[in-house]
């Protein structure tokens, strides 16, 4: 077993998947031990692959395992088959990681849940979808793998599908990400047709050798990154992940935080050369990662359910990581997906774990002071929060402060402005939200008395992963990655063959300044929330009332899409409906058999079957054929 039979991590949770979804309603506790050792086999099986790929010779080169898919003649040869290589690697990690915990995890929470079995079924499906995605060697089977995950989405987002609300989101989410895909899978045909391969690593040759013109280059990657846009809800496609905080909490942590969303990071990083040989395409995913981080940083802070708020978390944070590959860096933004998923993970398993323990309350304005009820759930997650503000040694602050420093040598002090901004409203969201949740007195004290710690099946996830939290930061340092048995730290294992690895040096100065960004955003969350003092943000909110409604509103992005279906897309409809019933149906289909059937009823007049009106008809035609002879001779 090795690096090439990799391909077992996705096969083991595919057949688990079909035996929980056929007979999983009579396996006992719904079979959710199949599910959980599958994908405890899957990490296993990834640890094998790790040691093999770093002991291939040149510890970097990629390992491929491919099989003919179809040929026809010699004009079309389609291979299938996985691609391993460091950014595979550190996916399998993520993933693997990730799903082990939500998967035990989700034994206490969905716990006594109707159609319990399913749930462990579908997600399976997505593991071994998003596993069979980041190793795919061709476009085809990345695409393929990529409506996989969404439809996975899409059913997990509806679990509850008793709930109006829960439809809805998976609608909209299914809805808006197939507009992002349809412009993926354009893209993916525009290569096609340019190169004459599917195959990811042959598509870069040829667009490196300069067989494919900028312009269509540009318009490929362009429709490519649309694709991207909407798997990791870039604005404007990001209204959708919001939403689906309506299904289960495990979800939220293992789809919609750590491993779905970051499948547009993903992709771009896996086909940056593309992104580098296209004049203007690197800018375009820079202005989209910084809009993205800046609006949504805005549209968290107005946010009370604590589900919502990570959300927005999310997604400010997917802009983080395509602001570094905008950069040019894919190292860096892959160490901030890594880093970014272990603690967004924990916290959004912690939050599942409050809304567990406090009966399904998940608005911070009925809970408060849970620290006390919940210890370890408050001090995991007290972490998380920390991590995600930024604050060293956690492991947010060595990812975002590598983001700073690439982002300033590629585009210089306006964008890093932006993206520390950015950065500010993340400690500040982050500290509100731990506030408000677990420190102070009890909002609601009713609630506040029927909490208790959640059990260990939930609490131990929660731990493992503030571990990872807290030190997978490390691994940036070249020393920490020779003693775990790489070449070096992070940066130096994942890197563009032209840019060739670069060796991490801390530099003082941005630290600093990254230190200072998360201290500021926390200092003001405390000033405004500590204590009694939510009254100075509710003076804040009275004072400014235009903008705290545009806030709290989400900057309307959800009205004007409504307005523009309601306005635009029905009053299209309703123009296409009326052709189709009153030119196309009425008079096109009905309107040739109309005239059919009257040209039938006036012939049948001519055929009485009575022979006075045969002679009649002979006369008359007589006396009309002498009436035309003599008007033609006159």
């Amino acid at each position: 077993m090795g690096a090439e039979e990799a391909w077992l991590l996705a096969a083991i949770p595919a057949g688990v998947f079909l035996v929980l979804a056929l007979f999983g309603r009579a396996l006992p506790r719904g079979g959710d031990y199949l599910g959980v050792a599958a994908i405890l086999s899957s990490f296993l099986l990834f640890l094998i692959v790790l040691v093999d790929f770093l002991d291939t010779p040149g510890k970097l080169g990629p390992v491929v395992n491919d099989i003919e898919w179809s040929s026809i003649g010699e004009s079309f040869d389609l291979r299938m088959g996985i691609y391993v290589d460091p950014i595979t690697i550190v996916m399998f990690a993520v993933v693997t990681t990730v799903a082990l915990m939500v998967n035990i995890f989700s034994i206490g929470y969905m716990k006594g849940e109707p159609r319990y079995y399913w749930f462990f079924a579908v997600l399976q499906l997505f593991v071994a979808s998003m596993l069979l995605l980041v190793m795919a060697d061709n476009l085809l089977l990345v695409y393929i793998s990529w409506e996989l995950v969404g439809v996975c989405s899409f059913l997990l987002i509806g679990f509850y599908w008793e709930k109006r609300s829960a439809t809805e989101a998976a609608k909209k989410a299914f809805i808006t990400t197939r507009i992002g895909d349809v412009g993926l899978l354009i893209g993916i045909i525009m290569l096609w047709k340019a190169t004459g391969t599917f195959n990811i690593q042959e598509i870069i040759h040829h667009v490196e050798e300069g067989a494919v013109g900028q312009n269509y280059l540009f318009a490929a990657v362009a429709f490519v990154f649309l694709g991207c846009m909407g798997k990791s809800a870039q604005v404007p496609f990001h209204v959708w992940l919001p939403d689906a905080m309506e299904g289960p909490t495990p979800v939220s942590a293992l789809i919609h935080a750590a491993t779905m969303v970051v499948a547009g990071v993903y992709l771009t990083a896996r086909l940056l050369p593309l992104f580098e040989v296209a004049d203007g395409a690197l800018l375009m995913v820079t202005i989209v990662g910084l809009t993205t981080a800046l609006l949504t940083g805005f549209m968290a802070l107005a946010q009370t359910d604590i589900k919502k708020v990570l959300a927005y978390s999310t997604v400010g944070q997917l802009g983080f990581m395509f602001v570094a590959l905008g950069a040019g860096h894919p190292a860096v933004a892959m160490f901030h997906l890594m880093t970014h998923a272990f603690f967004k993970a924990l916290l959004f398993l912690g939050s599942g774990s409050v809304i567990h323990a406090t009966h399904h309350n998940q608005e911070m304005d009925k809970l408060g002071g849970l620290w006390k009820k919940m210890p370890i759930t408050g001090t995991t997650f007290f972490i998380g929060s920390l991590a995600l503000a930024g604050l060293p040694p956690l492991a947010g602050f060595w990812s975002k402060d590598e983001i700073f420093v690439v982002l300033n040598d590629k585009w210089g002090v306006w964008a890093v402005a932006i993206l520390a901004f950015a950065a500010v409203m993340t400690a500040f969201y982050t500290t509100r939200l731990f506030i408000r949740t677990f420190m102070g007195t009890p909002r609601d004290k009713d609630v506040h008395e029927h909490t208790q710690e959640s059990a260990l099946v939930m609490t131990g996830p929660l731990m493992f992963l503030a571990v990872l939290a807290a030190v997978s930061g490390f691994v940036v340092f070249h020393g920490v990655g020779k003693a775990l048995g790489f070449p070096g730290g992070i940066t130096e294992f994942i890197f563009l063959p032209h840019h060739g690895p670069h060796r991490y040096h801390f530099d003082l100065a941005w630290a600093t300044a990254s230190v200072v960004m998360g201290a500021t955003g926390l200092l003001l969350a405390g000033w405004m929330y500590w204590g009694n003092s939510i009254k100075r943000s509710t003076q804040l909110a009275e004072a400014q009332p235009g903008l705290y409604d545009l806030i709290r509103n989400k900057f309307y992005f959800d009205e004007l899409y409504q307005a523009g279906i309601d306005r635009g897309m029905l009053g299209f409809s309703y123009v296409v409906s009326w052709f189709d019933r009153y030119v196309v149906n009425d008079t096109g289909v009905d309107g040739s058999a109309q005239v059919t059937g009257f040209s039938g009823g006036v012939l049948k007049y001519l055929q009485t079957g009575r022979l006075p009106n045969y002679a009649m008809a002979v006369a008359v035609g007589v006396v009309a054929l002498a009436v035309i002879g003599l008007v033609v001779r006159g």
